[in-house]
């Protein structure tokens, strides 16, 4: 499989420092299960030979996206998976991945795996898209909306975006919020490139004849509109609809991935490495959606930036054919907590040049943001 993890870079992992901080969004961000005002942020750094690795568990606040919430995911790091990590022989990425033993929990195995992903590639003196074979020296972003107040508020937004030069426009719908809103969208930009995201906010057959609507936007896809354990649903839905169906939350391993190629239940997956449980597992359901002829593209959970430089590293893989969810620092945060901060052009994000992730975490701002700790050693 393409970046894999290469022979000879045996290492001990010598400490791992679990932080918590606590930022603020720009704006209210609000979806059909709730608005998010502020993010607590859980940070990992994994260090050995003097080099760190580092990555960021993308876990919410609440369980209303996944049963993982920044408090499981701080439980199920700092009691099973971190006291483990220390001290060990590390051979490659795929040892540092989810435990065979330790059921779900892919959020807080995702950040062990990131965080070594990182230090790997900085031991080797390279960046982290070379070490996962990506070669794109840019790559096309687009920008997600949520709900806003009514539809002047949304078309303004929309606007803003198609003129800062973002190549896909994702809008966040629910029931009451969704096809007369997205039409009026469509009516002021007919050429767009739109798509709508529901977070599971539907049901079938319940919605059946309101999604049939959707037909007639032509959007780029409805990504989530079921239940994210409905995959037969999901498929009797997409052969209803022309508008190809996107998996996001349904979708956390290549084991779903083939499930949901073989039942029809899509024709397209939104892959965010720190749901799926890691880099390693984004690419084992990229190579299983490319197989099938579906496309893939890599989303966002709204991360820092030390997110943020995983999934442009992972988004300029071959195979992520769709603008990824991975926009500028400033449209969440004030100020990000690495440096560089990221800035598309045009619609184009720069991969990172410097080793590893290539961005600095800022530890003045960090330490200042941190609200606990927990530090293991060997």
């Amino acid at each position: 499989m393409e970046g894999a993890s290469g022979s000879g870079w045996s290492v001990m992992i010598e400490q791992a420092v679990l932080r918590e901080i606590s930022l603020d969004l720009r704006e209210t961000f609000a979806i059909s299960s709730g608005s998010t005002h502020a993010r607590r942020i859980l940070l990992l750094a994994l260090r050995a030979d003097g080099v760190e690795g580092w990555a960021e568990c993308v876990a919410g606040e609440t369980p209303a996206y996944s049963y993982e919430t920044t408090d499981t995911a701080w439980s199920v790091l700092t009691t099973w998976l971190l006291p483990d990590v220390v001290g060990t022989e590390a051979d490659d990425m795929r040892s540092l991945g989810p435990a065979p033993w330790l059921r779900g929990h892919p959020m807080a195995c995702a950040a062990v795996e990131m965080a070594g992903w990182d230090l790997e590639a900085k031991r080797k003196g390279i960046s982290l898209r070379e070490l996962l074979g990506a070669n794109e020296d840019a790559i096309p972003v687009g920008v997600s909306i949520g709900l806003q107040e009514d539809d002047d508020a949304l078309l303004a937004k929309v606007a803003q975006h198609l003129a800062e030069g973002y190549r896909k426009i994702k809008i966040k719908i629910k029931p009451g919020r969704d096809v007369e809103m997205l039409r009026a969208v469509r009516h002021s930009f007919p050429d767009a490139p739109l798509m709508a995201d529901a977070n599971s906010a539907y049901a079938m057959p319940r919605d059946a004849a309101r999604l049939r609507q959707f037909d007639d936007l032509d959007l780029m896809m409805l990504e989530q509109p079921l239940s994210h354990e409905d995959l037969l649903d999901h498929a009797a839905l997409q052969r209803e609809i022309a508008t190809p169906v996107c998996l996001d939350e349904s979708i956390r391993s290549a084991a779903d991935a083939r499930l949901a190629v073989h039942l029809g239940a899509g024709q397209i997956v939104n892959i965010k490495p720190g749901r799926v449980g890691g880099l390693s597992s984004a690419m084992a359901i990229r190579d299983v959606c490319n197989a099938a002829g579906w496309p893939v593209w890599c989303g966002g959970m709204l991360e820092s930036g030390i997110g943020r430089a995983h999934n442009v590293a992972l988004a300029g893989l071959p195979g992520f054919t769709v603008p990824g969810d991975i926009s500028n620092s400033s449209r969440y945060w004030a100020e990000d907590v690495v440096a560089p901060e990221f800035e598309m052009t045009d619609g184009l994000m720069p991969a990172t040049q410097g080793p590893g992730i290539g961005v600095a975490p800022r530890m003045d701002r960090i330490e200042a943001l941190t609200k606990r700790i927990a530090v293991f050693e060997a």
